[in-house]
């Protein structure tokens, strides 16, 4: 197994194992985080109905141009404030945090920090 292979096959491990214990409701909706090396984006789901409440990108039009690059920790921590503002918004005040695989550190840390920095607790 080459070590691409070996990477991905890791994190869909630890994507399981972090996924066992972690659902949304509507109390408390999931926030997930999908990370690529060019962007990151969040999404706060309702697990119970099956839909997404909202979701912010570095895709997104107003997000990319506040960016120079959607890939490093100053786009994850506008994607986090502008998330958390949104959810704000609509109500939500306490969410879960799935990490979706991913380390905690660096973006995915970056990301956290700023939506509990915002208003949200997990």
């Amino acid at each position: 197994m080459n070590g691409t292979k070996l990477k991905a096959v890791r994190r869909s491990r630890r994507k399981r194992r972090v996924r066992k214990g972690v659902f949304g409701t509507a109390e408390r909706p999931r926030l997930t985080v999908i990370r690529t090396l060019t962007n990151i984006g969040a999404q706060i789901i309702d697990d119970d109905k099956g839909i997404t409440i909202c979701q912010a990108s570095t895709v997104n039009k107003d997000i990319k141009g506040d960016v120079k690059s959607g890939g490093n920790k100053s786009a994850a921590e506008r994607v986090g404030e502008i998330l958390a503002e949104r959810a704000s918004q609509i109500g939500v005040t306490q969410i879960v945090f799935d990490r979706n695989g991913y380390k905690y550190h660096g973006r995915i840390k970056a990301l956290a920090e700023s939506v509990r920095k915002a208003g949200l607790k997990f």
